[in-house]
């Protein structure tokens, strides 16, 4: 799957962009239909440790799925996007499966 990455006031290092990548080629296992997906990371300038916000947005034919998660590191933030963007993929592709 193509995967678009943009990094927001920082740039993400090799060993980031790689994990993140083979997360989002995961969802190709539950939903073979993925056409593309965006990956925004972006840094709050907050004192609080969750201050690492990862944004995802994955295409399919006629629909797109958009996911946001608050963090304390990318990494966690993608294993909770993924695994959110799972659950709808799945849900999608039951719906499909009845209206055939």
């Amino acid at each position: 799957m193509k995967v678009n990455m943009q990094s927001v006031n920082f740039t993400a290092d090799k060993k980031l962009i790689d994990f993140i990548q083979k997360r989002m080629d995961k969802l190709d296992l539950f939903y073979d239909k993925v056409i593309s997906s965006d990956v925004y990371l972006k840094v709050e300038n907050t004192s609080d440790k969750e201050n690492k916000i990862f944004e995802a947005r994955v295409n399919v034919p006629g629909d797109s799925f958009m996911v946001k998660k608050q963090c304390k590191s990318f990494e966690e933030g993608a294993d909770c996007a993924a695994a959110s963007l799972e659950r709808q993929l799945k849900k999608r592709k039951e719906k499909l499966k009845t209206y055939l």
